[in-house]
């Protein structure tokens, strides 16, 4: 939510409240890849960017199933019996003889690792934060023009206010609004990706009000600022002009989704704390609440899964807080219980693996959804009933649009992905929020309603073809009984010669062929003229029996 602007100065370090011992951060960015390729045949977008060759820095990544069994890990394991069958081979495969020619299932991911931390000067923050990355990766599906940027960053002993301020500014494709001394509103006064050896390989832009002014005038579309836009090189923003092998073009928001894991010294985060690590609102005074009572009386009921927070007994899983709005799934708990914190089989090696497949697969759903809403308001908009290329053209990308949305369905799309009770639930409320049983709903309707047009408009070219064919019978039932009647008695040809003959064969044929085809081009016209007959006929038929009927 955008509701609230962070101070515009500094905080001392007694305002600043909890420290945040560990802080992670996963951001997730899905995009639409604009088609490519020939029409109607399934897309594997990972295969043509991992063949670039050594100029890309994306290079695919070899999962654990692919390597030596001895290298299978516990965790690796753990990670796999948590979700469903159906859901296990859309992220894993089907087994090693069943895979696709690429070696991998229907989902593929690239990661590339030149970029080692983010540097971020946040609005109204006076320290610069240093924010290392775990990991950049970028997700592709096959046969969807769908990919997902997830940027995974970490950093130690943050004040909680930074950590709001952080989850607040970071994960914004381009700044909504300027205030009056050029800083970009909601956003970062500055981001600089760092390589491995401290180089800036890229720098913000959110200052250039100019250019995403000029750009969004230009392209009716917004402009992707800098480093985000070097993240996803070699991928291209559809509407620049800058060249590249494929182009992208925004989906959502402009805030990207975001996975956060608050670990603090102890589990002292008041109820306004959480309403802001729920809803990303930004730092604010912990005794105050963002919003009225009255928005949020069903807080907890609505974006809290609270199955394993204040436990009056000790349970299996350490005490800690899930929080989800759609847009944000947050985890929190104290960084004195070892297992929270472990890395490899605590709460935080759930929350980088099974919470981030969950909320990935509910993101992708969404994304996908308004993909296909996208490609169908596309082909509508382009439909001429008068033109007969137009009509024909939007039949092929209907028929294309439901063969995909098929394959989708049957594919990907899933209600349940686990039977862990804390996975399901949080995978349940995730979809909730982000409404995405609605969105499959409204384009599974726009389909049907597609559908039922072209079948409308094939039945009514079929009318229209049988209505001719039967002028072109009734009038030729003229010409049919009189040579049928009259035989050959009327002309004694037979005694002609046989080029005379064949002379006369063509030109009957050629005039016979003309008088067809004029009946047909005028068959609209017959129609009606043989309608108006009948409906003249009926119309004596009615005058006479009313006139019978006022005599009796």
């Amino acid at each position: 939510m955008d509701a609230l602007v962070p101070d515009a100065h500094a905080r001392s370090d007694a305002d600043r409240g909890a420290i945040v011992s560990h802080f992670r951060e996963i951001l997730l960015w899905p995009v639409q890849l604009m088609g490519s390729g020939e029409a109607g045949m399934p897309q594997n977008h990972a295969a043509r960017l991992a063949s670039l060759g050594p100029d890309c820095p994306w290079r695919e990544v070899v999962d654990e199933f692919t390597g030596d069994p001895k290298d299978f890990q516990e965790r690796h394991y753990n990670e796999f019996v948590t979700f469903l069958p159906p859901v296990q081979r859309f992220l894993y495969g089907s087994g090693r003889n069943a895979r696709t020619a690429a070696g991998r299932g229907p989902m593929t991911v690239l990661r590339r690792h030149d970029i080692a931390a983010f540097r971020v000067k946040l609005l109204g923050e006076a320290d610069v934060i240093t924010l290392r990355v775990a990991h950049v990766d970028l997700y592709f599906f096959y046969d969807l023009d769908i990919a997902i940027l997830a940027v995974e960053l970490f950093a130690s002993d943050l004040p909680l206010s930074t950590v709001q301020n952080v989850m607040f500014q970071l994960g914004r494709a381009y700044p909504a609004f300027w205030h009056t001394d050029g800083k970009a509103g909601h956003c970062p006064e500055k981001v600089e990706l760092l390589s491995p050896d401290g180089t800036v390989l890229a720098v913000s832009d959110y200052e250039d009000r100019q250019k995403f002014l000029s750009f969004a005038c230009l392209n009716r579309s917004p402009l992707t600022t800098a480093h985000w836009d070097y993240i996803l090189k070699p991928l291209v923003l559809h509407h620049s002009n800058a060249p590249g092998p494929m182009r992208y073009r925004q989906l959502e928001y402009y805030r990207m989704p975001q996975m956060v894991f608050v670990a603090t010294g102890k589990m002292s985060l008041s109820r306004a704390d959480y309403v802001r690590l729920a809803l990303s609102t930004g730092p604010g005074n912990s005794d105050s609440l963002p919003f009225s009572d009255t928005e949020l009386a069903k807080f907890e009921s609505k974006y809290c899964y609270d199955r394993y927070f204040r436990q009056s007994t000790p349970m299996e899983w350490p005490e800690s807080r899930y929080m989800t709005s759609g847009h944000t799934l947050v985890v929190s708990g104290s960084a004195d219980d070892d297992f929270f914190v472990d890395l490899d089989h605590g709460c935080l090696n759930s929350f980088r693996h099974e919470n981030f497949l969950l909320f990935l697969i509910a993101h992708f759903h969404k994304a996908s959804l308004l993909m296909f809403s996208d490609r169908l308001a596309k082909a509508v908009s382009r439909l001429d009933t008068a033109d007969i290329a137009a009509v024909r053209s939007f039949r092929l990308e209907s028929r294309q649009a439901l063969e995909t949305f098929l394959r989708f369905t049957h594919r990907y799309w899933f209600h349940v992905i686990s039977n862990q009770v804390h996975v399901h639930d949080l995978f349940a409320l995730c979809r909730k929020h982000l409404e995405v049983d609605r969105l499959y709903d409204d384009v599974r309707e726009e389909l049907k309603e597609m559908s039922e047009f072209l079948e409308n408009e094939a039945m009514r070219r079929q009318n229209e073809t049988m209505t001719r064919l039967t002028v072109v019978t009734t009038f030729g039932l003229i010409a049919t009984v009189a040579t049928g009647f009259l035989g050959m008695n009327l002309f004694d040809w037979a005694a002609q010669d046989g080029t005379w003959r064949a002379g006369m064969f063509v030109a009957v044929t050629t005039s016979v062929a003309a008088l067809t085809m004029l009946t047909v081009a005028r068959s609209r016209r017959l129609a009606d003229f043989l309608e108006r007959l009948s409906d003249e006929g009926r119309a004596r038929q009615v005058r006479r029996d009313q006139q019978k009927s006022r005599k009796t």
